[in-house]
């Protein structure tokens, strides 16, 4: 049961117990783990219970967590995943369900094979789903009825942008309710700068050809010998890439950064760039980089353009298109009256995607989904 302000149960919900699963890794950087730590951090500075689900490859990264086991590699549109398919995940997830009792469940990427799928099986409680992928799946294309058969136990569906709406409903059908990805906006806006005495460029992605690290390690080559460029986390091109450019000193290779030195990187930098090639259904990053004060390079996605505003919030240029993407960075690196005003209107666009804001909205789903309690349909 939940606590209400009345007594125990509907209808107004004042304590509720929130399960939130994770398919993917919880101890490897992604967007989609960022969102379910974040969002699970501002439900509960609500007032409200929440366990997260979902596998870890190492110590939970933060409280509230019930770790499912380790993952495995997969291979999904273009890059790896970290998933747990494996029997030992899903016991692990029945039994979690199982004794937490959850008065309401969310479930990211809920089509996502091993605790997520789990849970929409076998999950009582009222199930909402947010669907995060964007652009093309091979899966949903492959398996649209068998997915659609599972979905259908979702008392309410979520999409994080117009895009991966799009894709969700085009494939398993099916009402979407938009709620863009949030970002803990104070936690940015108040990290002491990284020190640095050059004019800096920071990336921040998994090094794989479609984060568009090639391209902007090219793009660098034909800018001016005093600026740095950081860059963060590695990936299956890390090797190759630091081969080809290897012999420019500018560029220092950090490998995967913790989240607090993440958040002084991208305060410290002058420059944020996101030349992602596609397959971005929200730019998360780049409301971070806003919220730290740091201007924003970005490629023209629509994913993106939900989150940052063609000259107004950041310079955005065609993906793939090296000059061009050089172009932008030596601008707004010439021009700091430019750079000015893209962090002025970057901490304004980043205020307005706040995670505190998010948690709010998914309270109110939340609520309508308890306080009516349908059973999901396929329910037995």
């Amino acid at each position: 049961m939940y606590r209400s302000r009345d007594g125990w149960g509907p209808p107004t919900v004042w304590a509720m117990r929130i399960g939130m699963v994770c398919g993917y890794s919880l101890t490897i950087p992604g967007g989609v783990q960022g969102q379910v730590l974040g969002l699970a951090r501002a439900l509960r500075a609500h007032g409200h219970d929440v366990r997260v689900l979902g596998p870890c490859d190492g110590a939970p990264p933060d409280g509230g967590i019930i770790p499912l086991g380790n993952t495995l590699p997969v291979e999904a549109n273009g890059s790896i995943a970290a998933l747990a398919p494996d029997p030992a995940a899903q016991l692990r997830t029945i039994r979690a369900l199982r004794d937490e009792r959850f008065d309401v469940v969310n479930v990211h990427e809920p089509l996502t094979p091993g605790p997520c799928v789990t849970t929409l099986v076998v999950e009582e409680a009222p199930l909402v789903g947010t669907f995060h992928a964007a652009g093309t799946s091979s899966s949903y294309r492959w398996m649209g009825a068998p997915l659609r058969r599972i979905a259908n136990r979702l008392t309410a569906r979520v999409a994080v942008s117009r895009d991966a709406r799009t894709l969700a409903a085009s494939t398993i059908h099916g009402h979407y309710e938009v709620l863009f990805n949030g970002v803990d906006v104070e936690r940015f806006a108040k990290a002491s700068p990284w020190p640095t005495t050059r004019p800096t460029i920071l990336f921040i992605g998994r090094h794989e050809p479609r984060k568009g690290l090639a391209q902007l390690l090219s793009a660098v080559s034909g800018l001016r010998d005093d600026v740095a460029v950081w860059v963060a986390s590695d990936g299956p091109q890390t090797d190759e890439l630091r081969q080809r450019f290897g012999g420019d000193a500018r560029i220092e290779w950090l490998g995967r950064i913790p989240d607090a030195e993440k958040e002084a990187r991208l305060a410290g930098a002058d420059l944020f760039c996101a030349p992602s090639l596609g397959g971005e259904s929200f730019g998360v990053v780049l409301l971070e980089a806003m919220a730290a004060g740091t201007a924003v390079v970005a490629s023209d996605l629509p994913g993106y353009r939900t989150a940052a505003r063609p000259d107004r919030e950041a310079l955005l240029t065609p993906p793939g298109d090296v000059e061009a993407l050089r172009r932008a960075i030596a601008t707004v690196l010439a021009r700091p009256a430019l750079g000015a005003d893209l962090v002025g209107a970057g901490e304004l666009r980043a205020a307005s995607f706040s995670m505190d804001r998010l948690a709010e909205r998914y309270l109110e789903l939340f609520e309508r989904s308890v306080r009516t309690r349908p059973r999901p349909a396929g329910s037995p």
